[in-house]
């Protein structure tokens, strides 16, 4: 390695050359995600016209080849010379980072895609990319290798349209994953359909057997919120919705109250999902908790409770906040966070007049707010006492620990891992196949209790549950989780390969995703995969973990019947410690399920049909999926 440093060490990498050298920075990563985010960001530019008003419909097609379309009826990406450029406005949009209509706050008011990086980032990520644009009764066209334009923007006849039309294909030098699917398309495209009310968004896959979903939703976030609650109890009957405009900030609210005992909240910010909330939130909730305690005092609860909490006023809340802003500004790269410190205000003075005002007209629907909110407060104050028992005070006091938990020496989470094992006799074989060094055991006992059926005071008198809080060490609920107290940060479920063992496996999901929704983001817990069959062929052992692969073995064998054995695991207590070491928790051959959120609004909705009350919208899911699963208990 060379060892000089001089001047012409120093690179510049011109133009969209930067985006192909460092592609994860300008779209996250060159996976599945960062594949399918090059359709989001063609789309958020259609998206930003119909903000505009000049777009009401768009269509994305999935070709056969894996290449993407998208038409929209907008106005048309600009054509004309660019005075200072010298070349097509089209081309430079096309081939220039930050380069857009989006900077000036005129032609777009509000936009998603406000750094502008949008669609050259897509057209320098793609093996070829074609546009054609529709404006001035005329066509145009331009193709681009690469990020660099084959030719100069042409005409190409006559148009009575007028709209944008881009087609690209990914780059195989740059992707790792170049299959575009459907349903992970679709989720978002019906997102920004609810968002944006009125505008038809269409999804076509050409290849098998051509599916199209068609989205259009004219009540908005209202509908939002309906498709969230349609599998729930209704408290307020139908959903409270408010539009203001306040200082040139569009702010639109939904909020219905259902008979559940877990906050659902999801915010925007120019239809970004700012899934770590921001200024928009904290001026909604603080608004939500001022007006009910007014009404509280106003309609004569003072007697039942004096005061209500947060928590209290947000239990069975369900909720979609969109604000639309001229100037967002959003905390990391990942737009997570709103912190536009002016939104607040605004936020909590338009929710509390439009509450305040509708509570006044409907006295009868705030009195079943408050009543549900007084019986929140009540279990919240018998729950205080449960969650003191479980709180760890010191990841170093090893005597406040389960007495069932074995643990491990090592004391850096990081490096950790506790392994959530079904059983006392499996977990008798994890404590001793295990590595002592980093690997913790707790074995549970039975199935815990369904979360999503109770109250926060009933899950935290759970013996279960409070072994498992206690072990983790983080607390759990909004104001008392706290990921830096961790103590481990890979948690392993670790069940039966059979129908108990997945129900107790999706018990613990609902636990984990009502509860501790931030062990999910942050990559700490893990579902490991024991093996289905030993099956041993002469001299040689296989372990197998599912009858396909159990098939093919067979298949690929020219053998003597009588010299193949097979077992298959009723559990995982039949494996002993060496086999579950080495099949399942031996870090160098085992294999692991990471339990992600890429749609947190489609986990709220299935975890609301598998766990919750209602049966219908359960049967149904399991009609739609039964040939797609082997074990299903419900």
């Amino acid at each position: 390695m060379s060892k000089e440093y001089g001047a012409d060490k120093i690179q510049v990498l011109e133009g969209l050359e930067a985006v192909r050298k460092r592609p994860a920075m300008y779209i996250g990563s060159t996976d599945g995600n960062g594949l399918h985010h090059l359709v989001y960001e063609v789309v958020d530019n259609s998206i930003d016209e119909a903000l505009a008003g000049h777009c009401d419909t768009i269509v994305v097609t999935i070709r056969s080849d894996n290449s993407i379309e998208v038409i929209d009826n907008g106005r048309g990406i600009p054509v004309e010379m660019h005075s200072v450029y010298k070349k097509s406005a089209l081309e430079i949009v096309m081939t220039k980072l930050h380069a857009g209509g989006k900077f000036d706050n005129k032609t777009y008011k509000v936009s998603g895609g406000l750094h502008g990086v949008g669609i050259s980032v897509v057209n320098a990520l793609s093996e070829t990319l074609d546009v054609e644009v529709s404006r001035n009764n005329k066509k145009y066209t331009q193709n681009y290798v690469r990020g660099i334009p084959k030719s100069k923007v042409k005409e190409a006849g006559a148009s009575k349209k007028t709209g944008t039309r881009i087609w690209f294909k990914p780059d195989t030098e740059i992707f790792t994953d170049l299959d575009f699917n459907f349903d992970t398309l679709s989720k978002r495209l019906r997102e920004l359909a609810f968002l944006n009310a009125g505008i038809k968004i269409i999804l076509r896959d050409d290849r098998g057997k051509g599916k199209e979903n068609v989205f259009q939703f004219k009540g908005g976030i209202i509908s939002f919120v309906q498709h969230l609650t349609e599998t729930k109890t209704s408290i307020t009957k139908k959903p409270i919705y408010f539009h203001s405009e306040k200082n040139d900030v569009d702010i639109e609210v939904v909020i219905e109250y259902i008979d559940a005992y877990t906050e659902t909240i999801f915010t925007y910010a120019n239809n970004i999902n700012t899934r770590e909330g921001g200024t928009h939130l904290i001026g909604f909730r603080s608004a939500l908790t001022r007006v009910l305690n007014d009404f509280l005092k106003k309609e004569g609860y003072e007697k039942k409770l004096a005061q209500l909490s947060g928590d209290d006023v947000r239990e069975g809340l369900v909720s979609i906040i969109s604000v639309k802003l001229p100037n967002p500004q959003f905390e990391g790269q990942t737009k997570m966070k709103l912190g536009n410190g002016e939104v607040k205000g605004l936020v909590e003075s338009a929710v509390h007049e439009n509450l305040v005002y509708f509570f006044e007209e409907n006295p009868q629907v705030v009195r079943k707010i408050l009543e549900k909110c007084i019986q929140s407060a009540h279990a919240r104050i018998a729950a205080r006492k449960a969650r003191d028992l479980t709180r760890r005070k010191s990841a170093l006091e090893t005597d406040t620990l389960p007495g069932k938990l074995s643990d491990c020496s090592e004391r850096d989470p990081s490096q950790t891992e506790l392994y959530l094992v079904e059983g006392d006799s499996a977990g008798g074989s994890a404590k001793q196949g295990r590595d002592r060094r980093f690997q913790a055991i707790l074995p549970l006992k039975g199935k815990i209790l369904n979360v999503e059926k109770a109250r926060l005071d009933k899950v935290l008198s759970n013996e279960e549950i409070k072994t498992i809080i206690t072990a983790i060490g983080s607390g759990i609920g909004e104001n008392d989780f706290d990921i830096s107290r961790a103590r481990y940060h890979k948690i392993i479920i670790m069940t039966d390969a059979d129908v108990d063992g997945s129900h107790i496996r999706t018990l613990l999901l609902t636990f984990f995703f009502r509860y501790m929704p931030d062990l999910i983001r942050n990559g700490y817990l893990y579902i490991a995969q024991p093996p289905l069959y030993n099956i041993r062929i002469g001299k040689e052992v296989h372990y197998v973990f599912n009858d396909e692969e159990r098939d093919r073995l067979f298949s690929e064998y020219d053998r003597n019947t009588s010299k193949v054995s097979m077992q298959r695991y009723k559990g995982l207590g039949e494996m002993n410690p060496d086999q579950l070491w080495e099949t399942t928790m031996d870090p160098e051959k085992r294999m692991m399920l990471k339990v992600t959120l890429e749609d947190e609004v489609e986990a709220e909705e299935t975890f609301s049909i598998l766990m919750g009350d209602a049966v219908e919208p359960r049967r149904k899911f399991i009609e739609d999926n039964a040939k797609h699963v082997q074990n299903l208990d419900l």
